[in-house]
């Protein structure tokens, strides 16, 4: 069973994004206020007309009080939603909804978090109550089991995969470089990659995303209302989000060459967008790269190559920036860290650009007559994971 389609009854007609990095001097507050006032001056309104927020952040602060206090909000209603990496789209979900329903007329989602200021390597720690059974892994640890489990399954040597997960490093640090926003801006050279200090398993330093700080917003409207505010907005065509029941962990047949949340949120939302053959007719997508064998199973997750092909679609280029599907052309979590409640926001801001042909020359696609793009977050480990889908697009059915 799938949600009912909110097709086109809501719109994307602003959005905001501030740089992505190791932000020592600046607070959450300091990057609330930038994405949030970028978006309404993107959309050209001003905060008081926005009539209700929600808000994305994992640890960065509790309550709707985080934002509205730097924005200066009084009596209107916030919202603060946590679900994994999945954070920053389940603002962007939950707010579409809402308009969709008529509840409001305008509303902001605004994902933030400030990793850096943790202390910490990784992923923000929030203990939460268990019964002491679950495995104690790194996500290094965790990811790295797909690596072996593709080689094996799909009989491709591990020589051979390390030329893959070095193409996909390179790949989305050649587009990363090219972005103002990113918290890396350089090519790395595959020999670099390669070279890179193992971290867990196959995985090397160049396999992982890093850690940052980061904030980007949506200003978001009734489908219906999207034209009068604005020539180009973007509108939703499709939302999914699936919790996996963790059977994954446990059943010995779980293989680490699917991420079987992934597949049902790609389907949902593809049959709520009315999207046959994703490879043909999305012209972007952004995918969560947390490591570089993630995304190579996403692809085939997701529809975008068969089963056991993802592997040369790769090297062949297909998900390079001027492939036939450019897969992360905004650099993807490889490039900008992933400060959680702000990440799936962020992947939105690069369809918000690419789609409407509004992205820097030196990375604007060829969109090839296609109107839709795809976002993905995906939150724990495999076989235990929740996973988001969206897709968007800029002509209204």
């Amino acid at each position: 069973m799938s949600a009912r389609s909110i097709r086109d009854a809501a719109a994307i007609v602003g959005m905001g994004l501030t740089q992505f990095g190791e932000l020592w001097d600046r607070g959450p507050e300091d990057l609330i206020v930038e994405a949030a006032l970028a978006a309404v001056e993107d959309a050209g309104m001003t905060l008081s007309d926005v009539d209700a927020f929600w808000l994305g952040t994992r640890a960065t602060g509790m309550s709707g009080l985080t934002l509205s206090r730097p924005l200066k909000l009084a009596g209107r209603p916030v919202t603060r939603v946590e679900n994994f990496c999945a954070t920053g789209s389940e603002a962007f979900r939950n707010a579409s909804y809402a308009v969709a329903a008529g509840a409001y007329d305008v509303v902001m989602a605004l994902g933030v978090e400030k990793m850096k200021d943790a202390g910490t390597s990784g992923l923000v720690p929030v203990p939460v109550p268990e019964d002491g059974t679950r495995t104690e892994l790194t996500g290094p640890a965790y990811f790295s089991l797909l690596v072996p489990a593709y080689a094996e399954r799909h009989g491709v040597s591990r020589e051979e995969l390390r030329r893959v997960l070095t193409h996909i490093a390179a790949k989305n640090h050649f587009n990363g470089a090219r972005n103002a926003k990113a918290q890396f801006r350089k090519e790395v050279a595959a020999e670099t990659i390669e070279r890179s200090p193992r971290v867990a398993g196959d995985l090397r330093v160049f396999d992982c995303s890093g850690v940052s700080d980061g904030a980007a917003a949506a200003v978001i409207v009734r489908g219906e209302d999207a034209p009068s505010r604005r020539p180009d907005p973007l509108y939703v065509k499709g939302l999914a989000l699936v919790a996996g029941d963790g059977s994954g962990q446990r059943d010995t047949e779980y293989d680490f060459t699917t991420f079987p949340e992934v597949v049902a949120a790609g389907q949902q939302a593809y049959a709520q967008a009315g999207v046959e053959d994703p490879a043909r007719e999305l012209a972007l997508a952004e995918v969560h790269d947390c490591f570089t064998p993630t995304e190579l199973v996403l692809m085939e997750d997701l529809g975008f190559s068969a089963r056991g092909s993802a592997w040369k679609d790769v090297l062949a280029g297909r998900f390079d920036l001027h492939g036939d599907l450019a897969v992360n052309p905004d650099g993807g979590l490889k490039s900008f860290g992933h400060p959680v409640g702000a990440s799936g926001l962020r992947m939105l801001y690069e369809c918000w650009l690419q789609l409407r042909g509004a992205a820097p020359a030196e990375r604007q696609i060829d969109l090839r007559g296609r109107t839709l793009g795809l976002t993905h977050n995906l939150g724990g480990p495999p076989g235990d994971c929740v996973s988001f889908v969206s897709v968007v697009g800029t002509r209204r059915d």
